[in-house]
């Protein structure tokens, strides 16, 4: 695989070794040890999640406060554009962030630490997003900044209007949000 740090260098951008031809393709999606030296740190995945969205769907920017939680995001069907944000108040990146187009066709994974707000945008008719995270769903410590906080500036690649869930609606100025 290759891995690729982003502007934020805990970010990262892995693209495995795809083996093709006429038939199809085989990839490695996931390999515990060799995830583990790319990212120089023990890490271990507790959950599984799934989801399906629609064109213009902007799911984020979520994370936990407590139980935070690393995720390794991947797209197997359709195209999205996929942004980590730095919460780390101790970090030369604090309130930057990094967004990355992830696709079928591409391949490509994105790694968020724990640390960061994570969300994504959905480009193409639909898109199925697949991720692992380090730590279990907690509802109790989730929060939200607001996708299009100004401060922030995530350029968005949407062609237009956002189509939020309720929730989401809701998120935070990144002023107020609570930071690591």
């Amino acid at each position: 695989m290759i891995v690729t740090p982003t502007a934020i260098a805990d970010v990262l951008v892995i693209e495995p070794n795809v083996f093709g031809d006429d038939r199809g393709f085989f990839f490695e999606s996931f390999n515990h040890a060799k995830f583990e030296a790319a990212i120089g740190k023990p890490v271990k995945f507790v959950q599984d999640n799934h989801s399906k969205s629609a064109e213009n769907v902007l799911r984020g920017m979520h994370y936990q406060i407590q139980q935070p939680q690393g995720k390794l995001v991947r797209v197997v069907q359709g195209i999205v554009f996929d942004v980590a944000v730095d919460i780390r108040k101790n970090s030369s990146t604090f309130g930057q962030w990094v967004g990355e187009i992830l696709s079928a066709e591409n391949k490509k994974q994105l790694w968020v630490p724990e640390g960061f707000a994570h969300g994504f945008v959905v480009l193409s008719k639909t898109a199925e997003f697949l991720y692992k995270t380090t730590d279990y769903y907690a509802p109790e410590f989730e929060r939200c900044i607001a996708w299009n906080d100004p401060e922030i500036d995530i350029k968005w690649p949407i062609n237009g209007a956002a189509l939020l869930s309720a929730k989401d609606q809701l998120g935070k100025s990144f002023a107020e949000a609570e930071h690591f």
